[in-house]
């Protein structure tokens, strides 16, 4: 095997063989004919150095140096057995290779002709090479050719051989683009309906090519009509939905909002609003709960109203398709919540009046239940404990507003108010708060709040009330005799709220609320306080006033003696004189 990778076969180089001569095609090529191996096993010549002493200057020689395919393919053949020659002039070798190359086509075995390409006379490698003969530098040398008939065997066929490869093509048609082959224009093909050859991922077995659509016998297929049917509907379903949606948006942007007309009519719901909602969120709850048609026309009519804003969380008795101005216009009113309200001071029998009223209960009812069921309604342990109490509930339905539902009943209501007191107090700390004001139980400190509450108007007063009270039940005091004297106990028993009473009459009333007939606190709380007279009852002024009145019926002036209160106490009186119209 050759240097060059070739077998003993015929297999001639190629142009795009890396070792092929020179690629630009220069004439240099291996000229058919000349392999010196083809046949035969590689010679190896030694007389190739002998001759390069024997010609250093050898024009010819130096220059064929420089081709090492021409030093690889004749150097060691045919140098090395021609006879030693004298030195000749440089001028001898110039016009060795000026010569035409006339003895290599005579030298040459006859081949067949082939067919020449283009118009530069050019072969497959068979015939003469005219080309060459005009470009090859080398061709007057006698040892550029010699004849093939050296060599063992006939000149091979390089390119009649099946595995050979084929003639070189000549330079003019050596890189051309290959003409495009026409393809059969490749049909649309069916929706996948179903089938072998039709599964995703899957071709039809008689295209090893992979092209799905074409049928066995080369015809496109028909257009489906499912196909058509379903195309038809998606494209209608898209377009249908795409034209409500945007009909939708116009009409809800530009449209007027949707409205019903009125008052309302037929069946009454409960609408509850929650705590910090907004104007919007107002309207989607009553179109919900079917009050009004739309949600912005509750919004428009709300913003419309100067009240609108000042909507009232809580829940509202409201008829159904009403208008948005109707259903503003009963939301604004406080009244119309469904809720109950129980204001700071607000006796137990007012509380229970209202809950009857709101349930729509006999009257009544929210009492007798409170007196069954009072040690049943959550009470702490220190409270309701005294049977003279005339309500053991008093003070412990806690000042706050209470929401109604269709669940609400009077119990369920009792045990919230209940709930909502107890937990305030044990916040608060009465407990301990009692032994430090010096009071029995923490049932006491209640009951100075409410009686505070009930005589003091603003949060100031409640700090000065409380000291009232509590130097007043000091056992040093001899002005009133530890007798507290506050209206409002009387007023309390008698369940009234009277200013003018008989302070004699009152004075001679004997019971345990009564604190102008009894030394000290009442037996209970008059009231339920609410957390400003609670915290002012828990740290008073102690500013050491002893009494008050109130001359115009809305300040109260407080003093520290006696005879300062007997002046404001006459000048109250002239008052209530020219009031009346004595």
């Amino acid at each position: 095997m050759t240097e060059y990778g070739r077998g003993r076969g015929p297999e001639p180089w190629h142009p795009e063989d890396p070792l092929y001569g020179d690629q630009g095609w220069t004439g240099h090529q291996t000229q058919q004919g000349q392999v010196p191996y083809a046949g035969a096993p590689q010679q190896e010549y030694q007389q190739e150095p002998q001759y390069q002493q024997q010609h250093p200057q050898q024009p010819q020689y130096q220059e064929y140096q420089q081709y090492p395919e021409y030093q690889q393919q004749y150097g060691q053949q045919q140098y090395a057995q021609q006879p030693q020659q004298p030195q000749q002039p440089q001028g001898y070798a110039q016009q060795q290779y000026a010569q035409p190359q006339q003895g290599y086509a005579q030298q040459y075995p006859a081949q067949p002709q082939q067919p020449a390409y283009d118009d530069q006379g050019w072969d497959t490698g068979q015939g003469q090479y005219t080309a060459a003969v005009q470009t090859d530098p080398y061709a007057g040398a006698n040892y550029a050719q010699q004849p093939s008939a050296g060599y063992p065997g006939e000149t091979p066929d390089l390119y009649g051989t099946d595995e050979a490869y084929p003639p070189p093509q000549p330079p003019g048609r050596r890189h051309l683009e290959p003409e495009p082959v026409e393809q059969e224009e490749e049909p649309e093909s069916d929706l996948p309906v179903g089938g072998a050859g039709d599964r995703d991922g899957e071709d039809d077995g008689d295209e090893p090519d992979g092209r799905r659509g074409r049928s066995k016998g080369g015809k496109p297929k028909k257009r489906s009509g499912m196909a058509c049917l379903i195309a038809a509907v998606v494209i209608v379903g898209v377009v249908g939905g795409g034209g409500y949606y945007g009909y939708s948006y116009i009409k809800e942007r530009f449209a007027p909002a949707e409205d019903f007309a009125g008052e309302g009519a037929g069946e009454v719901v409960d609408v509850e609003i929650p705590k910090g909602a907004g104007l919007g969120q107002m309207g989607r709850i009553l179109k919900e709960a079917g009050v009004v048609a739309s949600a912005q026309a509750f919004v428009d009519a709300a913003n419309a109203n100067p009240k609108g804003k000042s909507i009232q969380p809580g829940v509202y008795p409201m008829n159904k398709k009403m208008s948005g101005a109707a259903a503003v216009a009963l939301m604004i009113d406080p009244t119309k919540l469904n809720v109950i309200t129980v204001t700071e001071g607000m006796r137990n029998s007012k509380v229970y009046e209202a809950i009857d009223k709101k349930l729509g209960k006999p009257e009544g009812t929210t009492k007798e239940i409170a007196q069954r069921e009072a040690k049943n309604l959550g009470l702490p342990a220190w409270a309701g404990n005294n049977p003279k109490l005339i309500d053991p509930l008093e003070g412990f339905l806690f000042p706050t507003r209470y929401d109604l539902s269709k669940d609400s009943t009077p119990e369920s209501l009792l045990k919230l108010m209940v709930k909502n007191a107890s937990d305030k107090y044990a916040e608060l700390g009465v407990e301990a708060k009692a032994k430090e004001l010096g009071l029995e139980n923490p049932l006491q400190v209640v009951t100075v709040a409410s009686l505070v509450n009930a005589e003091g108007k603003n949060h100031d007063d409640f700090r000065k009330m409380s000291e009232v009270v509590y130097n007043r039940m000091k056992k040093t005091n001899d002005v009133t005799n530890q007798k507290i004297e506050f209206d409002s106990t009387y007023n309390y028993v008698k369940n009234q709220s009277e200013i003018n009473f008989n302070l004699k009459e009152a004075q001679a009333f004997n019971n345990p609320y009564n604190t102008h007939f009894i030394k000290g606190l009442p037996v209970g709380p008059i009231g339920n306080p609410g957390m400003d007279a609670l915290t002012a009852t828990l740290n008073p002024d102690h500013g050491g006033w002893m009494f008050f009145v109130s001359v115009d019926g809305n300040t109260t002036t407080f003093t520290k003696t006696y005879d300062e209160h007997l002046k404001l106490v006459a000048e109250f009186q002239e008052r209530q004189k020219q009031k009346n119209g004595g």
